[in-house]
């Protein structure tokens, strides 16, 4: 249908365009869309002026020596009421759950292609940024109050000397399929994985920086563990052990982790990730991509290097472009499967806004062992 003769005008990136309401707030996605050489020129610019005074180096310190505890702050504060539960997960990355019938878990049309969507007070807005794309509309999980013993740090430890003394006896030891989310947070990930991978040989590890948010994983009324195993760990930290041993995992899942991350050490990381896979094995990511919404509204003063943002509270964030990834991966002797960039329009309907967020999403392969 054509757009009317006078259609309203609206700016993105302080570039104007003429759009056809009927169309523009009918819909709140549109995947795949272009950008033009004007609307590139203007995120740069907008990059290059928030990242032209950087955080003196003492804060910067600060903010690396003390990365856990913001992260429990953060969990604390939002519990398990702060991100939406992936169920798109399933489509874009069908390894989850190789069996699944396609019909399950909320395949529909509002869920935008089954990519993260918003609720729809909130589709856009950034708090403390943390942009809204992940906030969700109530609470799915149920939590229960109860107090639950943390696997730390000090139990994976435990757990891996069990394994080099006992002939192979580690969680999941026994399954078929093994899969490990990185950076589990409150579950969004690992709760939707267990519920629609119904494969009785399926076991699912899920770990991260923070205490709180593993708590949360272990308190909530979804958890199982014969198929589930929640420890606290620190990528960081070569020295801290994985509860199950180098060559074991088919699945390593890192979505939006890798760029809450020192970049010096992200290379570290994923050469350790890629020893955890079996030949065949897959890391399957999706972060934030370069110029994404969330990039450009950081103000003056919140850059600690290229690209490379502290939130206001205290977490931090990196914008990839699909070089710097491919890099990574494949430095640490892995091939690629898929390697894009997902620029996407959404649409505020309450705030009339219009904003575009950039993911990028990667799946990248342990080559198989050689034929002997």
């Amino acid at each position: 249908m054509a757009a009317p003769r006078e259609a309203p005008e609206r700016r993105l990136f302080g570039r104007r365009f003429l759009t056809d309401p009927a169309r523009l707030f009918q819909h709140n996605a549109w995947d795949n869309v272009e950008w033009s050489e004007e609307q590139e020129a203007s995120a740069r610019s907008k990059v290059q002026e928030n990242s032209s005074q950087l955080l003196p180096q003492d804060k910067q310190e600060d903010y690396e020596l003390n990365a856990k505890r913001y992260w429990d702050d953060f969990y604390k504060i939002h519990e398990n009421g702060f991100f939406k539960d992936r169920h798109w997960l399933f489509t874009e990355f069908p390894e989850l759950a190789p069996n699944r019938n396609p019909s399950q878990n909320g395949d529909c049309v509002h869920e935008f292609s089954n990519k993260e969507e918003s609720n729809h007070e909130g589709l856009g807005s950034c708090e403390n940024g943390h942009c809204s794309l992940e906030i969700r509309a109530e609470n799915q999980l149920n939590l229960i109050k109860n107090t639950a013993k943390i696997c730390t740090e000090e139990l994976a430890a435990q757990k891996y000397d069990e394994l080099n003394h006992s002939d192979g006896d580690y969680p999941g030891s026994s399954a078929s399929y093994r899969i490990l989310e990185v950076g589990c947070g409150a579950g969004n990930t690992v709760f939707p994985i267990l519920q629609t991978n119904n494969d009785p040989g399926l076991f699912v590890y899920c770990c991260d920086f923070s205490t709180t948010a593993v708590d949360l994983v272990q308190n909530n009324a979804e958890f199982d563990s014969s198929r589930c195993f929640a420890f606290v760990h620190d990528l960081c930290n070569d020295q801290s052990p994985f509860p199950m041993p180098d060559g074991s995992l088919d699945i390593v899942i890192l979505i939006f982790v890798l760029s809450a991350i020192l970049p010096e050490k992200m290379q570290c990381i994923v050469n350790r990730l890629s020893r955890l896979l079996k030949p065949g094995g897959m890391i399957l990511l999706r972060d934030y991509g370069r110029y994404d919404l969330a990039q450009l509204r950081f103000k003056k003063g919140q850059c600690l290097s290229d690209n490379f943002y502290v939130r206001g509270d205290g977490t931090r964030v990196y914008f990839f472009t699909q070089d710097e990834l491919d890099d990574l991966f494949t430095t640490a002797g892995l091939e690629k499967i898929q390697n894009l960039v997902d620029r996407r329009l959404q649409v505020n309907r309450g705030k009339q806004m219009t904003m575009y967020r950039v993911w990028i999403q990667c799946k990248y392969r342990k080559p198989a062992a050689p034929q002997l």
